[in-house]
């Protein structure tokens, strides 16, 4: 699962894996940090501790250099930018985000990805806010935690989706917003809270359960 917290800190992300629509890249380019993925051995190339500039100015490929390299940076006015005829939409799912993104001259988002409000601004599984019984004690407290203002952890859950999805909705109004329902994948639904008790262990997520392939138990 793409981990939005480390994301938000990090200078930039170099992956060996992965291509322009992967998580970390969408991720990335919503918090605007530099982001190369597909690399294949960048984990074994570059080392820890060790400085590195990252650029992904030129076009389709970023280049990796060794040490801190002067940047230039250049003020572009978004009022004197071109209007294209094919209309230029953000895939978002970020809604600490949205406000900061909506003053793009772009003509509405194009994709909110449930899961990533999900995962940024709830950080629980469904089932478990559902089944609080059948979780450790320890994921049961903590949602409790999170739902002390609500009354209940569904009426958590609930709030915290439609407040994710309408602080996007409202930065962006009125302008298109289109919301596709969730899609996690089992090993990034596995990462939320409480969600190791409600998803098996899958050798490739992407045609698994909830990928392009049915299984068995579900055909």
């Amino acid at each position: 699962m793409t981990k939005v917290p480390a994301i938000r800190m990090a200078s930039a992300v170099v992956t060996n894996r992965g291509g322009r629509t992967c998580h970390a890249a969408i991720v990335s380019r919503e918090l605007g940090v530099p982001c190369i993925v597909g690399t294949k051995d960048a984990t074994e190339t570059l080392k820890t501790g060790q400085p590195y500039t990252i650029d992904c100015s030129r076009g389709s490929e970023g280049q990796v250099y060794e040490g801190l390299s002067k940047i230039d940076k250049t003020l572009i006015q978004l009022d004197e930018l071109p209007i294209t005829k094919t209309e230029i939409k953000l895939i978002l799912g970020d809604p600490d985000s949205a406000l900061g993104h909506a003053s793009l001259p772009v003509k509405g988002v194009g994709l909110v990805r449930q899961e990533f409000v999900v995962a940024s601004h709830i950080g629980v599984h469904p089932n478990a806010v559902l089944n609080m019984n059948l979780i450790p004690e320890k994921d049961r407290q903590e949602i409790e935690r999170r739902a002390l203002n609500d009354a209940s952890p569904v009426d958590f859950f609930v709030r915290k989706l439609a407040e994710g999805v309408g602080s996007i909705a409202a930065a962006f109004y009125p302008r298109p917003v289109t919301v596709r329902l969730g899609d996690f994948k089992t090993n990034e639904y596995c990462q939320l809270i409480g969600g190791k008790m409600f998803e098996p262990n899958e050798e490739n997520p992407m045609i698994g359960l909830r990928g392009g392939k049915q299984n068995k138990e579900t055909s």
